[in-house]
């Protein structure tokens, strides 16, 4: 155990910001808050970093209660979506700026600036203002200054969603690895589904100020508890609709029915809402079995290696997504194939009942 919330609750005035939480996060690995804007992700890094003090319960890091204790006293670096550098220092001042307020000695910043330097490869930019850097540089900067403390615990709000394409996937290759040789614990938090499964470790899913499910990334992504923590683990967003199982047969309506069998076989006659990711949706058939059903296309938005189509099945709108481009056009019917072997199937609170 690194990192330990117990009934961790903040409110401001008659708002509440996070509701009451427990969580455990382990140290060298990689541990994931994943949530739309204003879920709760900021708010609890806040209080984890104790610059924000919990209105209820206790925080503890590795054994020790650190509740109240403020961010000055602790050994802590938090990394925030738009970076903050100070503009009339070096790139090299600006990475050694908290090694200097806590007085280490000026032979071991320099090996120390030099060595986290070369990690993030901004060696030659050491002589360099943050005017003179790229958007991707500067961030790179802000990242080695959460570094080069060798804090205990290091906390990344969205530190890569204001950066190119390019620049967010290398990072994202390289953090992981990168901090867990720091040897702190490690919590990152982002706004995409795709991000926490590239990042790995251990995600948290968060809706409204809850934590709703937390456990291995692929565990949480493939299981999902409840609706909620699978709305919140797919993007584009989970197709949802309400169906009825007759028999052995599952029906959305008249047009569109599959039989009742694998994990849904054992699942009583009634009504069910169901749940199926955009890329189980497919305009061309996929290998093994598959529902074939006609589609009105609304919207297509087609890119350079994928194809998204918001289409009308029957009495509901869903969310096709697949790899390379599918040539649909706004308002043709066309056939689409749902693997009705993927569904998730939720009781009436919301809870994952199969598969």
């Amino acid at each position: 155990m690194a990192i330990e919330l117990r009934g961790v609750a903040k409110t401001v005035g008659a708002q509440t910001h996070i509701h009451p939480t427990d969580l455990v996060l382990q140290q060298g690995v990689f541990n994931v808050l994943l949530g739309a804007t204003l879920s709760g992700k900021t708010t609890l890094m806040r209080l984890m970093a104790g610059l924000d003090k919990p209105t209820a319960g206790r925080i503890l890091f590795r054994g020790e209660d650190v509740t109240g204790v403020p961010v000055q006293k602790r050994n802590v670096s938090m990394v925030y979506q738009q970076f903050i550098n100070y503009p009339n220092l070096s790139v090299f001042e600006n990475i050694a700026s908290p090694l200097r307020v806590v007085g280490t000695p000026g032979s071991e910043i320099e090996g120390r600036v030099a060595e986290v330097a070369a990690l993030l490869g901004l060696t030659p930019m050491l002589g360099r203002r943050p005017a003179e850097l790229s958007g991707g540089q500067q961030q790179r900067t802000a990242l080695a200054r959460a570094l080069v403390k060798d804090s205990d615990l290091v906390l990344l709000d969205e530190p890569l969603a204001n950066l190119d394409y390019k620049l967010r996937e290398e990072l994202r290759e390289e953090l992981p690895d990168l901090l867990e040789k720091k040897g702190a614990t490690i919590v990152y938090a982002t706004s995409e589904p795709q991000e926490a499964l590239l990042l790995g470790g251990c995600t948290a899913t968060l809706h409204e100020g809850r934590i709703t499910q937390f456990g291995p990334t692929p565990e949480v992504y493939r299981g999902p508890k409840d609706l909620v923590s699978a709305r919140v683990f797919s993007d584009p967003p989970l197709n949802v609709a309400s169906a009825v199982r007759r028999g052995d047969t599952f029906a959305l309506d008249d047009s569109v029915r599959w039989p009742a069998t694998g994990p849904a076989a054992g699942l009583a006659e009634g009504r069910y809402t169901v749940g199926l990711r955009p890329h189980h949706i497919t305009p061309s058939r996929p290998a093994g079995d598959a529902l074939e059903v006609e589609a009105r296309v609304l919207v297509a938005e087609l890119s350079g290696s994928e194809s998204i189509v918001h289409v009308r099945i029957g009495g509901h709108t869903w969310i096709s997504q697949s790899h390379g481009i599918h040539p649909v056009a706004a308002g043709a019917n066309e056939p689409m194939y749902l693997q009705t072997g993927r569904f998730f199937y939720f009781g009436e609170d919301g809870a994952l009942l199969a598969p």
